[in-house]
């Protein structure tokens, strides 16, 4: 179930579960009790509420560059657009979400320390809210350096067990969102391991060139590793990004590249983002997203209007490309496909699950 009812539904669930850990003497929260340490590194990690992470998509692809951060901008500001709430957390050192988002080197831009520091603490993290109406993050940045070599030190002390200190900080905030998405950094396979381990879907982003196809293969391997400590974590699919071509040619070789790397799987979203380079340069400049742009392009003059009025530039610097529309109308598409993926997804595991709650019933 989707949207504030399925929102409500989780979180009822969640405090039924949460009354009876409280009978028992336990966290009157609702969601996992955190270690209670200072600011040294926490020596372990609780149980996470899986519950509360059922709607956390992480967004992988070992390779840079094939639109990992636009996708997770785009379709979360749509969602929340469209009166989801979501929360964005951002494991990339380079805190591309913070150029798309328009929000680089502001009062909220804290380059991940408040992430660093939940982690090693083992605390709930603290989103800054409202960066969109509904749109809540986690920033990223030059701070999490130092969360490479942390992971590295528990894991030498706590085996793989460790790659869930993102689901146990994440797990009591998660419960308030319609959807999360974690965005994850090419190159870096523990902070993959990390989101990979709370997250409940996987969706990759991927060009039609090999570089983006050997990424999917790695992800593949270290997918198969996380369902070692998240049994639950499944494939959404792939989607084929700044693409100037929808042929059968391209798809095809995708979901053979899909069934080498995910055994036989090969989920592959039917809406592809479109190649528009002014766009996405209009996007990240401007920290606005497509459907701002589309907004913006929309109300500026039409361009023999703006010659003839001596305004051919906005008071950007230049005029916005049409192809912004265009892109916007690809993101909401995807986002629609997103959705119905999502709840046929979630209306099988519930089919799955109800014979053995009658039984016990």
């Amino acid at each position: 179930m989707t949207g504030p009812a399925g929102r409500a539904s989780r979180n009822a669930t969640r405090r039924r579960r949460g009354a009876g850990r409280d009978r028992a003497g336990g966290d009157r929260t609702g969601g996992p009790t955190p270690v209670v340490v200072g600011v040294e590194d926490a020596a372990t990690t609780t149980d996470p509420d899986t519950d509360a992470l059922t709607r956390t998509i992480a967004m992988v692809n070992d390779k840079g560059g094939v639109g990992k951060t636009s996708l997770v901008a785009n379709l979360a500001g749509q969602f929340a657009a469209a009166g989801y709430r979501c929360l964005l957390v951002d494991l990339n050192r380079q805190a591309n979400l913070a150029d798309d988002l328009g929000f680089r080197d502001g009062p909220i831009d804290d380059h991940g320390a408040g992430l660093l520091m939940s982690i090693v603490a083992g605390s709930p993290l603290r989103p800054t809210e409202g960066v969109r109406p509904g749109l809540d993050v986690v920033p990223g940045g030059a701070r999490l350096v130092d969360l490479v070599p942390l992971m590295v030190s528990r894991v030498q002390e706590q085996g793989r067990e460790a790659f869930r200190a993102l689901a146990t900080v994440l797990a009591p905030v998660a419960g308030d969102y319609d959807l999360v998405f974690v965005d994850c950094p090419p190159e870096t396979t523990i902070l993959t391991d990390l989101a990979l381990t709370a997250a409940r879907w996987v969706l990759m982003p991927t060009k039609s060139d090999g570089g983006g196809l050997v990424g999917m293969r790695l992800v593949g391997e270290r997918f198969a590793l996380a369902r070692e400590q998240n049994p639950d974590l499944g494939l959404l699919g792939a989607v084929l990004f700044a693409t100037g071509s929808r042929s059968r040619v391209v798809h095809a070789e995708l979901r053979e590249a899909m069934e080498r790397a995910f055994g036989g799987q090969s989920p592959l979203f039917t809406t592809s983002i479109r190649h528009a380079e002014r766009t996405a340069q209009d996007a990240r400049r401007l920290g606005r997203l497509a459907h701002e742009l589309e907004q913006e392009v929309a109300a500026q003059p039409a361009w023999w209007a703006a010659l003839r009025e001596g305004t051919s530039k906005t008071s950007s610097g230049r005029r916005l490309s049409p192809t912004a529309a265009s892109v916007a109308g690809d993101y909401r598409d995807l986002g629609v496909e997103l959705l119905t993926l999502l709840r046929a997804a979630e209306e099988t595991t519930t089919a799955d699950h109800r014979p053995e709650q009658e039984a016990t019933s």
